[in-house]
């Protein structure tokens, strides 16, 4: 691999000369500047990064923390993160905590000690309720998807509890009045579900039947499993809501092996919109969160905190919208 010295002597300046030439400093005759760019490229020169950032003490990464990579909504999420990040000459480093505070500690850990640019991630439930240890960490800091306290950190979110109303009160608009909740435990996203899930009960005269309600790891196979049991109660549920994509996939999959009229006798809907809502029959009713914007956003957050340390903390709620379809009767 050519080293700079190559480069330099290559074109017969010096190694600083170089050097400004490729970081686009001015005071350096443009004729210079194209013959020092030409032999960079000819000779297959790539800049030591990391000598480059021990330099300006600025990392050219940033850290990105996720709960569960194989949800589809932090897939989306991801993609989002990276694009912009890319765009801006910053690389991304992608962790996965599986909801474990454990696993989360880690990788903060060893995201400070690689000295990153700074973090965006979805905290477990245990660090957003810990609001000193957001405020402790010693570098720019965005938050996504999970509520934490006022000015803490940059955060983008949807309402979740207003996103679970809603999708709530359509099913009851068809009539459901036994509607049973599987929410995602450990979790605090799923725990505003639940009381947005409570609250359309309530605002609609419903009872709440604890045996309808569960909360369970957000996994595809955990939802198939509570629904089979929902399904097997002596008084099983009119309407069946989810709260994850992953556990929405296992309550499709439950639903369609029961032999039950499926929207008729049960309706269905899920948080989410994936590929494979559109695509099945029944079609699904979810509803969508803006996964491509809060990553987006996030990383947009991010950049401007590391650009100004000081400013402002910004606070942003997106939108949520409600995707009717086949699954919880006539459309």
């Amino acid at each position: 691999m050519a080293s700079i010295r190559d480069v330099a002597q290559e074109c017969g300046v010096s190694t600083a000369t170089v050097s400004r030439a490729l970081a686009g400093k001015q005071h350096i005759r443009e004729e210079v500047r194209q013959r020092v760019m030409e032999a960079a490229q000819r000779l297959d020169y790539r800049p030591n990064r990391a000598a480059r950032n021990l330099r300006s003490n600025q990392s050219s990464t940033i850290g990105l923390i996720v709960s569960d990579i194989q949800n589809p909504f932090f897939t989306s999420i991801c993609r989002a993160v990276e694009d912009t990040a890319l765009k801006a000459g910053f690389a991304v480093f992608l962790c996965n905590t599986d909801e474990d505070p454990e696993k989360e500690a880690l990788y903060l850990r060893h995201l400070s000690e690689e000295n990153v640019a700074g973090i965006i991630f979805a905290p477990t439930g245990r660090m957003a309720g810990d609001f000193k240890k957001m405020s402790d960490l010693s570098m720019p800091l965005v938050v996504i998807d999970r509520p934490i306290g006022k000015d803490v950190a940059d955060t983008v979110v949807i309402d979740n509890s207003a996103a679970a109303c809603d999708l709530t009160e359509h099913l009851i608009s068809h009539h459901r009045t036994q509607i049973a909740g599987i929410f995602g435990a450990k979790s605090q996203t799923g725990e505003e579900r639940r009381k947005g899930f409570q609250l359309a009960l309530q605002k609609n005269g419903l009872a709440e039947r604890k045996d309808l309600l569960r909360s369970v790891p957000p996994r595809e196979e955990e939802g198939y499993k509570a629904v089979c049991e929902l399904l097997a109660l002596p008084n099983p549920p009119d309407a069946i809501l989810t709260t994850n994509g992953l556990l929405g996939l296992g309550a499709y999959r439950a639903l369609m092996e029961s032999g039950r009229k499926f929207p008729e006798e049960v309706s269905f809907a899920t948080f989410d919109e994936a590929p494979w809502v559109s695509l099945v029959k029944p079609s699904v009713t979810v509803l969508e969160q803006p996964t491509y914007e809060i990553g987006s956003t996030a990383a947009g957050l991010l950049l401007l905190r590391i650009e100004d340390p000081k400013r402002s903390i910004r606070q942003v709620e997106l939108k949520h919208n409600l995707v009717i379809r086949h699954s919880c009767g006539c459309i």
